[in-house]
């Protein structure tokens, strides 16, 4: 069997959130990280990834939580691959109608009742046939993942050293250097003289921060900013000039390294959103 991949743009018109479909055998995601949350059932076979320092198998029923900026990978953990249903929700949408933002201390957990929920909402979503009762679906879901398995961070943090408060407005800097323009990136020395560090210094320091060093972030952004361009109508040969990319061969192989699918594929899965009334 080979591969499959499909996605699915959700808007409801005040947040939109993409839905993965997948069936893998021999694919492998490359490192990356997401801005928003991933949440995700598999439905067959068992996955494997790297997160947090930690080697993570998901199996049948399991529930991943995986929160954003985390870096992580994903392959099959044996060869009969796996398959899965993702929700990507942003925190606005995973936290609406709660105090405060949670934190999800496992990768994996097994709750069938959340599982439950969670497919069925991606299921209704994806099969487009009752939009008004899809999205009360993914509503109870979600609320579901935060009640049974978010914690809050205890009041009263105590701040950062002025250290690591100086470090971190340095890597706000460099990432600010490196949006400004996508296409054209500076050589790490302008970037390290751009925040009065050596490069060793900088590199060190922003991968500390990130989890990823500042060469291989801009490529995730790059990335990042396709998928939007792709989403609003762009070609992909459009694209890959747009962000940085060399050529459409060169946005095609890291597209799908992050995404599991093609800049086209992607492109003809979202173009024409499933709209939920509220």
């Amino acid at each position: 069997m080979t591969d499959s991949a499909r996605w699915t743009r959700v808007d409801d018109g005040r947040f939109q959130v993409d839905l993965l479909t997948a069936d893998y055998r021999r694919h492998a995601f490359t490192r990356h990280s997401h801005s928003t949350f991933a949440i995700g059932v598999v439905v067959c076979g068992a996955e494997q990834f790297h997160y947090r320092g930690a080697l993570h198998r998901a199996g049948v029923g399991s529930l991943a939580i995986l929160e954003p900026g985390e870096p992580h990978d994903g392959q099959a953990a044996d060869p009969s691959g796996w398959a899965y249903r993702v929700f990507y929700p942003p925190a606005d949408l995973l936290f609406e109608g709660f105090a405060a933002p949670a934190h999800f201390a496992d990768a994996v957990v097994h709750d069938p009742h959340t599982v439950h929920l969670i497919r069925s909402a991606h299921e209704a979503l994806t099969s487009g046939t009752d939009t008004f009762a899809a999205h009360s679906k993914l509503t109870w879901a979600l609320a579901s993942v935060v009640r049974r398995h978010g914690s809050h961070a205890p009041s009263g943090m105590p701040a950062l050293p002025a250290q690591d408060a100086a470090a971190g407005r340095k890597v706000t800097e460099i990432r600010d250097r490196l949006m400004a323009d996508l296409r054209s990136a500076p050589n790490l020395r302008e970037l390290a003289d751009g925040v009065e560090l050596s490069p060793f210094h900088m590199l060190r320091v922003f991968r500390a921060a990130t989890g990823f060093p500042p060469h291989a972030w801009l490529v995730l952004e790059r990335v990042c900013r396709a998928r939007h361009l792709l989403a609003a109508g762009h070609t992909p040969a459009e694209v890959a000039g747009a962000v940085g990319f060399a050529d459409q061969a060169h946005l095609t192989r890291w597209f799908k390294r992050v995404t599991g699918v093609t800049p086209a594929a992607f492109r003809n899965s979202v173009q024409d959103p499933v709209r939920t009334v509220a």
